[in-house]
This record gives C-alpha cells, structure tokens and sequence, in this order.
C-alpha cells in the first residue's frame, strides 16, 4: 500500500503533463542554389494540414526567420511578408538587419553559415492552415547568398 501512493501520485503527474495545450508552428523552405529571382514568392506553411486536430486560427506573434552564408553581399534585406488572418490578409514590409557597421554577421551560427530573426507582428490573428507569402524586395533582379527562409508562429 505505501509504494501504490507515490506510484499513483507520480501517474498523475506524468498524465496531466501530457495533457493537449497549446502549440507553435514554423516551416522552414530551402532557396535555390542559383539564387533568388525578384519576382519568385516562397510560399511557407506554418502548419501540416494533413494533421486532424489543427487549429486554424492562432493568436499569437509572427515571426521570420533566414539563414545566409558568408558571401551574402548586403549587412540587411528587406522581405515583404503577406499572410491571412481571422478575415483579412495582412501585408507586412520587414527589414532585418544582417551585419553590423564595422561587417560584422549578427544573428547565431558559426563558420559559413548564420541564421537571422525578426519578429513581424506581436500579436496577431493568422490562419496557420493558409500559406504565408514572402519575397525579397531588395533593388536587385536576383538575391545570392540566402539559403533558407522560414516562418514562425508561437501563442501568446
């Protein structure tokens, strides 16, 4: 009877940590080795809509996120970012900052590789089963040197 209190107890706890709560999405997508053409949209699904209990409108902050390698040519890019809300389609403009004054690479990583993020909105209604539009916007024809872009969503 002694060992069945604390087994009980320590079930219990297990299980009401397993309960549903709620969730984050982000999708990344891999950009041409060739680079990335002016007019091309990366479409990025935040969610997998094969999934049965999605929940299709979120609450929550929006976010994007790069990847570039060290012969990125610019220290920023500008990313016009198009999404759907509860009833609306939302179009963001976002600059994200890549370099510092002196050239030096902000963001995480090391060696040839460093990865970027911006927030674009803080708290937003976004459909997470709808894709989330976004192209550079940067005054040349094609963009060399990113080589992933991704979206993220996390719940307030």
């Amino acid at each position: 009877m002694r060992c069945l209190l604390p087994l009980i107890l320590l079930l219990s706890l297990l299980l009401g940590a397993c309960s549903p709560g709620k969730r984050d999405y982000s999708r990344w997508e891999n950009l041409p080795a060739s680079g990335w053409v002016y007019g091309d949209t990366v479409l990025l699904l935040p969610v997998d809509t094969m999934l049965l209990d999605n929940d299709s409108i979120v609450e929550g902050a929006v976010g994007l996120s790069l990847r570039h390698g060290s012969s990125y040519p610019y220290s920023n890019i500008w990313l016009e970012v198009t999404y759907h809300g509860d009833r609306r389609m939302v179009r963001d403009t976002v600059n994200i900052p890549l370099a510092d004054v002196f050239g030096r690479w902000l963001g995480s990583g090391f060696g040839a590789s460093y990865q970027n993020s911006a927030m674009i909105n803080q708290s937003t209604v976004i459909d997470v089963t709808r894709p989330v539009e976004v192209r550079h916007i940067m005054r040349v024809d094609t963009l060399h040197g990113i080589d992933q872009i991704g979206i993220f969503v996390s719940h307030n």
